[in-house]
């Protein structure tokens, strides 16, 4: 429900946005508008490229130390499965214990390394992502756009294909970035 608030409190200012420039005696032949799809651009600029094959990889260093660490508990729970061991019931309590234990930290530290990899992505997401805003202001300012748009804010419904400025915002932040 909040969201939604926000969201007609966007498009009220806007629609204001825009009587006051129409009262300013600015004609609609005189309005420049874009639309830029930032997700887009953060996962297609050289830099996202990279950013996403650094976190791909460190996803598969991940995922195989889970498999390891899953053999080395799956091998513990077998052997205190065993029919025929021969322990006292102290040492298979305190086997049991140990056990439990390791699983308790097997899955806090998944938990901690799944929260690792998701910050490291929104940071990565969030420093291109500001990245890109600086440029599109910029763009914006330089060639006198009135107001460009973020196409995936749903506030958007649609955008006639001329006025996304998506793949010229990509290559000037990649040419920016070199």
């Amino acid at each position: 429900m909040k969201k939604k608030m926000i969201k007609v409190s966007i498009v009220m200012f806007l629609v204001i946005m825009a009587g006051g420039l129409f009262s300013q005696k600015v004609h609609p032949a005189e309005l420049k508008i874009g639309v830029v799809d930032i997700q887009r651009a953060i996962n297609e600029c050289h830099e996202g490229k990279e950013a996403k094959k650094m976190l791909s990889q460190e996803v598969d260093r991940f995922q195989r130390l889970i498999a390891e660490r899953q053999k080395e508990l799956q091998e513990m729970k077998e052997f205190l499965e065993r029919p025929n061991l021969m322990l006292t019931p102290e040492v298979r309590e305190m086997k049991e214990k140990e056990l439990q234990g390791k699983l308790r930290e097997f899955q806090r530290w998944g938990e901690d390394k799944q929260n690792e990899i998701n910050q490291k992505r929104m940071d990565m997401e969030k420093t291109i992502s500001t990245g890109l805003q600086v440029l599109v202001r910029k763009i914006g300012t330089d060639e006198g756009y009135t107001l460009i748009l973020e196409k995936n804010e749903n506030l958007v419904l649609f955008a006639s294909p001329s006025l996304d400025m998506t793949d010229r915002v990509i290559k000037a932040y990649d040419i920016q970035k070199k």
